[in-house]
């Protein structure tokens, strides 16, 4: 069981005095080593012994996920790639991923937050744990697979679908702990009367669930058709991954690692900081990361704050619950989804009018999309095997870009309604 007792029950003098010292580090760092920063502050006109410690944090520029996609691929890295050991990244809008690289030290710090947090959860070096993130570029599977591994867990890299599979080394192997999204957790849920299987086959106890957006209700449904306690776990891959911040067995809030990352709640309009208890948005800052700092990350995630102490014993500032974004981005079963991702494929097709709507809903507790797009009128198609190739075409292409199956019906030109102010593109049907 990995629990850093001294940093995690820390008073909040010490914590602060901590954070002062590696912001002033980082300040300095960024702004000698990546361009990017020092433009940015040469244009606020800060220099970096202007920042005497975390008060003066809001002297600082905001980044924003845009931002990675402008000095795509490695222009914020603020080291030489003979230092990155480890590339992850996640979709762009364009095509183009957001891309981050971890150093050594990154990699080791990344363990040993998200131990802590398996930690949180009770979890152990006795436990068999089955990871069911996707691995590869997307930080969820090889994030959770060390963490646990650092917790001295048995761990079985399983990745994501295959649900069969799934089921059948979970009863075979004994897994005590399953780490996936909580919608696809669902999904295995409702599918082991399908495969044979049982609950009472398994020996689950603890369920580490991220990736997504997820409410208390299904927390609820979770722990009653798996038999087990469901926790929240938080990261994404600007910052770290799965590992920034986790509940612990009172389910208060999400217990964040701030000797690592510094967290904000500010204004969606204004940009100002908030006080505790007031929502907007999350706004994170890595002290220690050496591969891409990054200062004052807007997550657009929506959040609260609370520094009060934890009946846990914790005393790390905890999140509330994500309970949405402050800009059009999906989640989809972990991938990050923007609309505009959506146009810019049809776009470059240019088969299609670029007037089009997407469905959002739940099957079986999965997510599911469906774009319906409107024919060109003035490139209408002749035959059934034409509109079948192109709709063919149009999904391999949004497979390619997003990285998610998409169901593609075209219909007829001026179908789908207009509207006088901003275009409606998506329609969420998904249970709240």
């Amino acid at each position: 069981m990995i629990w850093n007792r001294d940093i995690e029950c820390m008073n909040r003098d010490e914590m602060r005095k901590l954070q002062d010292r590696r912001l002033i580090d980082l300040v300095a760092k960024v702004y000698n080593h990546v361009p990017f920063y020092k433009r940015k502050m040469d244009e606020l006109g800060v220099k970096p012994t202007d920042i005497k410690g975390i008060e003066d944090i809001t002297k600082l520029p905001f980044t924003y996920k845009q931002d990675l996609r402008d000095n795509y691929p490695f222009g914020l890295f603020a080291v030489p790639m003979k230092d990155i050991v480890r590339v992850h990244g996640s979709s762009g809008t364009t095509g183009k991923p957001t891309t981050v690289g971890y150093t050594r030290n990154d990699i080791e710090n990344w363990k040993e937050v998200t131990a802590r947090c398996f930690s949180m959860a009770g979890i152990t070096s006795k436990d068999i744990v089955q990871v069911s993130y996707g691995y590869g570029l997307f930080t969820g599977g090889l994030g959770a697979h060390y963490g646990a591994e650092n917790v001295g867990c048995s761990v079985i890299p399983m990745s994501g679908g295959n649900t069969r599979r799934q089921l059948q080394l979970m009863c075979d192997f004994g897994s005590t702990v399953l780490a996936c999204t909580p919608s696809y957790a669902l999904h295995m849920a409702d599918a082991m009367k399908d495969f044979g299987y049982s609950i009472d086959d398994m020996k689950l106890r603890v369920g580490v669930f991220g990736a997504e957006p997820w409410t208390e209700a299904m927390r609820h449904e979770l722990e009653k058709k798996l038999h087990i306690h469901a926790h929240d776990i938080y990261g994404l891959s600007e910052i770290m991954g799965p590992g920034v911040s986790m509940d612990c067995e009172y389910h208060d809030g999400l217990h964040i690692h701030e000797d690592h990352f510094f967290p904000e709640i500010v204004d969606p309009e204004t940009k100002e900081p908030l006080p505790d208890g007031t929502e907007g948005e999350l706004v994170f800052t890595t002290l220690t990361k050496e591969g891409i700092p990054l200062l004052r990350y807007n997550t657009r995630d929506l959040s609260t704050l609370n520094h009060e102490p934890c009946a846990c014993g914790r005393t790390l500032v905890r999140m509330r619950k994500i309970t949405g974004r402050s800009d059009d981005m999906l989640i989809i079963r972990g991938v990050n989804l923007f609309p505009s991702q959506i146009e810019h494929v049809l776009l470059e097709l240019g088969e299609t009018s670029a007037h089009y709507i997407l469905y959002v809903d739940r099957q079986n507790n999965l997510d599911t999309l469906e774009l319906q797009v409107e024919l060109d009128e003035n490139h209408m198609l002749d035959t059934i095997r034409d509109l079948q190739m192109l709709t063919r075409r149009i999904e391999h292409a949004l497979n390619s870009a997003c990285g998610l199956t998409i169901k593609v019906t075209l219909v007829q030109p001026k179908t789908i309604a207009r509207s006088e102010g901003k275009a409606i593109r998506v329609v969420d049907k998904r249970k709240k």
